[in-house]
């Protein structure tokens, strides 16, 4: 789709019913790169993606992970280099600038999760902030099963690292000492989290000492 097509002809209407109904839409590959634009948001009607930098040496700083509502887009950020790179196969809705007022809510929750996973990588020690990390992605990604909460996303080892400034080996060490204590399960190259108040209640029980 060319640049000039995603914003043209499109409808001025106040109402947010009806504008998500008109708003033109785009689709995504998984792994694909979705294209940055000062002038356009994307809204993410379905799948996942995530933003990222990276430092001069090439490693990899994931600044946020992002799924259905919220949005994304070049004009959130003022960090360089920026990428979106899609998780999943992702269909969004294009937002150009002269309607980005009627989504105020979904600029609060940009700003409230950016807090939050910013809150969470800077949490000691690295066991805790690992927990912490997939309580939220249960929170964002999750759907209820049988054995508990399936954090319906695939994230691999190293991504996570990148998330919590740490090394894949870690990682790997903690999400199977977290396996060895009942804490989750895997299935299919995903993340089933148990039984995510009793994680709940050992975090508090570390916070308090």
């Amino acid at each position: 789709m060319s640049s000039t097509s995603l914003t043209s002809n499109l409808p001025n209407v106040s109402n947010h019913s009806t504008l998500s109904e008109q708003l033109p839409q785009h689709l995504f590959t998984r792994r694909e790169v979705i294209p940055l634009r000062n002038d356009i948001l994307w809204r993410i009607e379905r799948g996942a993606v995530r933003t990222l930098t990276w430092s001069e040496d090439g490693t990899f700083i994931t600044l946020g992970y992002w799924g259905i509502g919220d949005l994304i887009g070049y004009p959130l950020s003022k960090v360089n280099p920026y990428q979106i790179e899609c998780l999943t196969s992702v269909e969004v809705s294009i937002i150009p600038s002269h309607l980005w007022y009627i989504d105020i809510n979904a600029f609060l929750s940009h700003i409230q999760h950016s807090e939050e996973l910013l809150s969470i990588v800077h949490l000691k020690p690295m066991s805790l902030r690992l927990e912490k990390f997939l309580l939220w992605l249960s929170e964002k990604f999750g759907r209820d099963v049988e054995q508990g909460k399936l954090i319906d996303l695939n994230i691999t080892h190293q991504e996570i690292s990148e998330v919590l400034n740490t090394t894949r080996v870690t990682v790997t060490r903690l999400l199977r000492q977290f396996e060895e204590q009942g804490y989750l399960l895997r299935y299919k190259r995903r993340i089933i989290l148990r039984s995510p108040n009793k994680i709940i209640k050992n975090l508090v029980e570390k916070n308090a000492y």
